[in-house]
């Protein structure tokens, strides 16, 4: 049998949306195509920002069909992974460093009905997560510092993107997303290093259209895909 291949995605991160106008935000990236809603979720204490939380998920998911991608950049995420299932997150993906008890914590995420994903911080070694992928159905590695949105691509992070699809070669089936500084380039040097699920938020939301910014990225990704490997 043939072993499962990973499929490209975009998910435009509604963080970059216009607050005020949400739900057109949301309807416009449906029309151009997008195949995720990401949703960052922040604190105030794991990173130094505060943004969405559980009542933003639930009147998405009333919004739209498209899967929720959930990032919790919160402490103890343990806590509200019910909360934020029940509120209609399709993927829920936890910080490595901000669980003290992963496996469990990943383990929760999967019975509550969602599919799990594990985030790493640029800092943060793989080897933290190498005990844990019979749990996750997809990794995120982070491309910026996680807590603001419009950071530049660290390019030093291609090499662990790397490394993570060879640790994957026989986890076909776990996405390998990033989330930072992702646009019309860096798209391209992520795919080459192995991504497939690819999280932008100014480069969609920030150039006036977001049908525009998704098209733009859906051919600087296709390129990639269609030239020589």
């Amino acid at each position: 049998m043939q072993a499962k291949q990973r499929v490209d995605r975009i998910a435009p991160s509604i963080l970059a949306a216009d607050m005020s106008a949400l739900g057109d935000e949301l309807a416009r990236i449906e029309a151009g195509g997008a195949d995720w809603v990401h949703v960052d979720v922040m604190d105030g204490r794991f990173v130094p920002n505060i943004s969405l939380g559980i009542p933003v998920v639930a009147s998405l998911r009333g919004r739209t069909r498209m899967p929720l991608d959930v990032h919790l950049m919160i402490v103890e995420p343990e806590r509200y992974v019910e909360a934020f299932v029940a509120a209609g997150a399709d993927i829920l993906t936890v910080q490595a460093e901000a669980s003290r008890h992963l496996y469990r914590t990943l383990a929760s995420i999967r019975d509550a009905g969602a599919r799990a994903g594990v985030s790493l911080n640029p800092a943060t070694p793989l080897l933290c997560i190498e005990h844990v992928l019979e749990l996750v159905d997809l990794v995120l590695v982070m491309t910026v510092e996680p807590g603001f949105g419009g950071q530049a691509f660290i390019p030093a992070m291609l090499p662990k993107i790397e490394a993570l699809a060879g640790m994957l070669e026989d986890h076909k089936a776990v996405d390998i997303q990033v989330d930072g500084g992702i646009n019309t380039e860096s798209i391209g040097l992520a795919a080459r290093a192995g991504a497939n699920v690819f999280v932008a938020g100014t480069s969609v939301f920030g150039v006036g259209n977001p049908i525009e910014g998704l098209r733009q990225l859906r051919e600087a990704l296709a390129r990639v895909r269609s030239g020589p490997p």
